[in-house]
């Protein structure tokens, strides 16, 4: 009974792995929910500071008026607009619309250039 030959492990550099446009929307599609889902209880957490009293509102706006604060709002309006924008896509697709493989990259490829302009448009507006 011969033993099958040693085999090393194989080592997956994800740097050079070229994955298809329609991969890079799924998964950023799921990293976008994750940042929400993560996000949602401490949205709701300020929201509720918020509406304690005057002193704490004045505190939580202090405390979203920092520049770290303008980076995260930036990488949240970037999730939900992503997120909605993918999860059309992905609806669309389930139905059979635009399932076919150049719809599906073209509309990969307009999702992700939609959803970075979406959040800079929504993160302007809601500085005004």
């Amino acid at each position: 009974m011969d033993k099958p030959p040693h085999r090393l492990p194989v080592f997956l550099n994800l740097a050079q792995i070229r994955f298809p446009i329609g991969a890079i929307a799924s998964i950023a599609h799921r990293v976008s929910g994750v940042l929400l889902f993560i996000a949602l209880p401490v949205l709701a957490a300020l929201l509720h500071a918020s509406l304690r009293s005057e002193a704490d509102f004045a505190s939580v706006r202090g405390l979203l008026s920092s520049p770290l604060s303008l980076v995260v709002a930036g990488v949240l309006a970037w999730a939900l607009a992503h997120h909605v924008l993918a999860g059309i896509r992905h609806l669309l697709m389930d139905v059979g619309i635009g399932s076919e493989l150049e719809r599906a990259r073209a509309s990969a490829r307009l999702i992700l250039v939609a959803a970075p302009a979406l959040a800079l448009l929504l993160l302007v507006w809601g500085l005004s």
